[in-house]
């Protein structure tokens, strides 16, 4: 993974000192709150319903183990005793005290962390591919890209205050694990008929009250360009995007509204400016940047483990884990895990400072030091050898990290909702458990296949429930908590929007609704291979809205 040089960590110091300064003047009464707003904003400090919520980067996932047990030293000592993974594979602390987060900015400094640019109208932090560098379907490792991006967009002088915040995502596999469609920037890493490797650029996509996927403005970019390209499509942006009106200010809205061929010319004609210039990246860029993304010294005897056949048969519950939350390696011998993070009566994508620390020591042991997160809220170890996967399933277990339920129905995506967010309607913490409790048999679980549920508070939209194959809105009506519900989203490859099946349900009911959805695809399905997502788009939304309406007017 990439490590500091000498110019980041001035940086970095020089930043921990100033937001300390502000933070003490802010308390000591010489900064008015509109002063330090923005200056908390730039610094990943909310203020929420009850208390500070403090969001920490995590650059495209990665974390090492020193890092790890950071964030669980933090939670331990400063928070709660645990922290929240986003749906940007970030970290939230939601009870620091507003005193304690210069300390906690400098003990993030220590271990190469940070939390600058993970809130405010500016880039947010780079996603990509949980399983980038061993994915198995992947054209070419993504994380170096990853990186001149973060580098790139970080304290960039003219991109500090755009007209909303800004998010970009990079896929280099066949299957898009990271929601590329649905960002302001979506980066395809392709290649053309030549057999040479380069970029499929989409822009416009993003979720929130005004759902819209990215449209493809370029078929072919070639690698020395990334950066002046990206440069190009936000100058353009910030040149001609809202400011007006808060609810149209993204990027998606301004695409929407030029027309994607508009937009991509006004952005080829800024280009051809800036093109060859500073920001063209030489061969010896790239080859630089490799260097902190090499392959591990994977044991090339890997392979030749004889036992974990013989485990598999003999341990039903380990079979059923690795079933579920073990996929594929490039290297024979090795596989990548997943850790859940959606155990029932845990919120997800919580994870206790034990927790935490628990895994850091498992990364050592098992996967040569790091940790990466997920924009599903999970984690993962990506180079486990397979002879090593029981016993670090036997530990998992004892942390309640072995929920085997990864791509079903609990494994779902949850924003933190009334329980903390100022900005909420209803609550998504009690719903997602009361989901658990009523979905709690796992061999029904396991004969559902595939179900992406996903559940945002409110209509920001922060828990995806707009790509969900089955999503959660939360809505407010008349001082009671209501919730819209979608069929038929997916943020993968052939990514789509869900479609709204109909008036809100109540909280009492809202579970009933779901569970009756189910039901309907059970008895359509073809086979019990067909997704749940392909049974809705093959028989459409009646037979849905006509065994949900029905079961709550004889309610």
């Amino acid at each position: 993974m990439y490590r500091y040089d000498e110019q980041d960590r001035q940086i970095m110091q020089e930043r921990v000192a100033q937001f300390a300064d502000q933070t003490q003047r802010y308390l000591a009464g010489e900064l008015s709150e509109a002063e330090f707003r923005a200056l908390r904003l730039m610094n990943g400090l909310y203020f929420q319903r009850f208390a500070p919520m403090y969001r920490i980067a995590i650059p495209y996932g990665m974390l090492s183990s020193g890092q790890l047990r950071m964030l669980a030293h933090i939670a331990h000592s400063y928070d709660r005793g645990y922290g929240h993974f986003s749906t940007r594979q970030n970290i939230q602390f939601n009870w620091c005290k507003t005193e304690d987060i210069p300390k906690i900015f400098g003990l993030l400094a220590s271990v190469e962390m940070h939390s600058v640019q993970t809130s405010g109208n500016c880039i947010r932090n780079t996603t990509t591919d949980p399983l980038a560098g061993v994915a198995p379907d992947e054209l070419e490792d993504p994380r170096p890209y990853c990186e001149f991006i973060r580098q790139w967009s970080m304290f960039h002088p003219e991109f500090a205050y755009l007209p909303r915040k800004f998010k970009i995502a990079v896929s280099a596999a066949t299957q898009d694990r990271a929601a590329v469609q649905v960002h302001d920037i979506g980066i395809y890493l392709v290649q053309n008929a030549a057999g040479e490797t380069g970029f499929q650029i989409w822009v416009g996509g993003g979720l929130g009250r005004t759902p819209i996927l990215a449209t493809r403005i370029r078929d072919f970019l070639e690698k020395p360009h990334l950066l002046s390209y990206l440069e190009a499509i936000v100058r353009v942006y910030n040149q001609h995007g809202r400011r007006d009106d808060t609810n149209r200010a993204r990027i998606k809205i301004l695409v929407r509204d030029l027309g994607a061929e508009k937009f991509a010319e006004l952005v080829e004609a800024e280009w051809v400016k800036i093109r060859d210039g500073v920001l063209k990246l030489e061969d010896s860029d790239l080859q630089r940047m490799q260097t902190y993304f090499t392959t591990p010294e994977y044991d090339a005897g890997a392979a030749a483990d004889s036992r974990f056949a013989a485990q598999l048969e003999s341990d039903k519950a380990f079979a059923r884990w690795v079933r579920y939350n073990v996929v594929d390696h490039k290297q024979p011998g090795y596989k990548a895990v997943y850790i859940s993070l959606k155990a029932p009566g845990i919120p997800p994508g919580d994870a206790t400072h034990e927790q935490m620390q628990a895994l850091a020591d498992l990364a050592d042991r098992y996967s040569f030091g790091e940790v990466r997160s997920t924009h599903d809220q999970n984690l993962v170890l990506a180079d486990v050898q397979q002879k090593d996967l029981f016993e670090l399933w036997q530990a998992l277990e004892e942390k309640q990290l072995a929920t085997a339920n990864i791509g079903s129905l609990t494994d779902m995506i949850c924003c933190p909702g009334l329980d903390f967010c100022g900005l909420a309607n209803a609550g998504s913490i009690d719903v997602a458990e009361k989901l658990n409790e009523r979905f709690d048999d796992m061999d029904y679980l396991y004969d559902l296949g595939e179900l992406r549920l996903k559940m945002s508070g409110c209509m920001n939209g922060c828990g995806h429930h707009s790509v969900g194959h089955i999503g959660i809105l939360g809505v407010e009506k008349k001082g009671q908590e209501w919730y819209q519900i979608t069929l038929g989203g997916n943020a993968s490859n052939d990514a789509s929007l869900g479609d709204r099946i109909g008036p809100a349900f109540d909280k009492a009911h809202v579970v009933d609704a779901i569970e009756n959805i189910v039901k309907v695809y059970v008895d359509n399905r073809e086979s019990e291979e067909e997704r749940f997502l392909d049974t809705y788009r093959r028989i459409g939304m009646e037979p849905f809205k006509a065994r949900v309406y029905a079961q709550e007017e004889a309610a």
